[in-house]
């Protein structure tokens, strides 16, 4: 995946009339999620020192918990993060430190569209992440050929891995696709990832058309009355 610098700052004032107050400054609120995992005390505090923006949200009834860290950016800074239909491995940094993290969620204002809140998951170079790729197509598919129309109703699959093994797009050769032949997730496999959509999912294939349909009707009616005047 690409890489994407981001710079943030902790966000120790919270609530919601602090998130309000720093949309109107054209910044963003950010939970960065997937932190380190840590022990809780029998009444589920948490003794270790915290950072900036830090604090513990516990998980489970086991005593643990995950670090979660408040921050903010510039909505400048993130703009081709939000609307770019690539996907990227972000360094972000904040307080003197640079964590890995990938985009996991966006909130946008219902009636405005304006970005209100966004949640970066941290990445780790031994723990598998899902994200979202986008699919491409390639390749002259035979159903295409021979009248079809080929389709894609899946613009993006979920993809689990190591982020340094996902690649930014998921290729799919369609040479092979026949009319009336489609690609589901469990045709596909990868070496290094794998898809985790329901695997009956179809992601692109070829229907028939009008006129491939005229064509085979054709084609039989031909064949039929050749047929028949052998006979005769």
């Amino acid at each position: 995946m690409k890489t994407y610098q981001l710079n943030a700052e902790a966000r120790t004032d919270l609530g919601k009339k602090a998130a309000k107050a720093l949309r109107k400054e054209n910044k963003i609120p950010v939970v960065l999620n997937g932190g380190k995992l840590v022990d809780l005390d029998k009444n589920g505090n948490y003794s270790g020192k915290l950072l900036a923006g830090e604090k513990v949200v516990p998980i489970g009834r086991d005593g643990k918990g995950i670090i979660t860290t408040d921050l903010v950016v510039n909505f400048a800074d993130v703009r081709k993060l939000i609307y770019s239909t690539d996907v990227y491995v972000i360094d972000l940094t904040y307080d003197g430190q640079t964590r890995k993290a990938v985009l996991k969620d966006l909130q946008f204002h219902p009636v405005s569209d304006a970005v209100l809140h966004i949640d970066l998951m941290e990445v780790y170079d031994d723990k598998p992440v899902v994200v979202q790729i986008p699919v491409h197509l390639e390749g002259h598919a035979v159903g295409v050929k021979a009248g079809g129309k080929l389709y894609l109703s899946m613009k993006k699959v979920k993809v689990k891995g190591l982020y340094k093994d996902i690649p930014e797009t998921i290729m799919l050769n369609v040479d092979k696709l026949e009319i009336g032949k489609t690609i589901k997730v469990r045709d596909c496999k990868f070496d290094n990832f794998e898809l985790v959509n329901a695997a009956d999912l179809v992601i692109a294939g070829v229907r028939t058309t009008r006129a491939a349909a005229n064509a085979v009707t054709e084609g039989e009616e031909g064949e039929a009355a050749e047929g028949e005047a052998a006979a005769e």
